[in-house]
């Protein structure tokens, strides 16, 4: 009987943390108790790690690097994957909303070079990114709330010039005009996007586009280059 109580209650405060991390899903009965301990262990160091490398309530899995901590703004209930690195070396904070998942394997980079210090990165509340996301972010790049990616996903906030023929394209130095994505937008695996890009509220970008334009609210988009393929009613 005892057991049976303990078993409940673990799992009452795994729902909890579920729903402090922006899920207001139920846990499904069929959900094995060994794999809720597992979840919750694994959360309980997470956060633990978390806390000694930001001294914040951070969730933070193993093997990742966060430069320049002082730079970011993490919400609650933040959550960095396994083998990340985060770089808070950027002109502008970098700020995670409430509830923010970045997947493991996931790279921030807001500098890529020491010609020109990178502007940095803004993601919303409860938006999340798969695993193996990289975040060029020398141009700035902003993401609003309850935005949700597949894994691969690249977004590249800078160009090089190569106007001049007489120089190499490599010392023709950059441009950027920045990378915005609104809320409530599902965007698919593997999608890569291009500074300049702006992607608008409730809009979904298939898998494996390839997004350089600028597309209206409500869209669906897709291709190489994307195009808008439908408009959500």
């Amino acid at each position: 009987m005892e057991r049976i109580e303990i078993t409940v209650m673990i799992k009452r405060l795994f729902q909890k943390m579920l729903f402090n991390s922006g899920k207001s899903y139920q846990i499904d009965d069929r959900i094995p108790n060994k794999l809720i301990y597992s979840a919750l262990f694994s959360r309980i160091v997470m956060l633990i790690r978390g806390y000694l490398k930001t001294r914040k309530k951070v969730f933070i899995g193993s093997n990742t690097r966060i430069l320049n901590s002082g730079n970011i703004q993490f919400g609650s209930n933040v959550t960095i994957g396994s083998y990340c690195e985060l770089d808070g070396y950027s002109s502008e904070k970098i700020i995670l909303g409430d509830c923010v998942k970045i997947g493991s394997y996931s790279k921030l980079l807001s500098t890529s070079h020491f010609s020109k210090f990178g502007k940095g990165l803004v993601m919303g509340s409860n938006s999340a990114v798969g695993d193996f996301t990289h975040f060029g972010a020398p141009g700035g790049i902003s993401i609003g709330n309850d935005v949700i990616m597949g894994s691969y996903v690249s977004f590249h906030s800078e160009n090089h010039n190569f106007s001049d023929s007489s120089m190499l394209i490599r010392d023709q130095g950059v441009n950027s005009k920045g990378i915005i994505l609104g809320n409530n937008i599902w965007v698919g695996a593997k999608v890569t996007f291009l500074d300049g890009c702006e992607v608008g509220d409730n809009s979904v970008v298939a898998a494996g586009a390839v997004v350089n334009g600028k597309y209206p609210a409500h869209s669906i988009i897709g291709g190489v280059p994307a195009k808008v393929i439908k408009t959500i009613e």
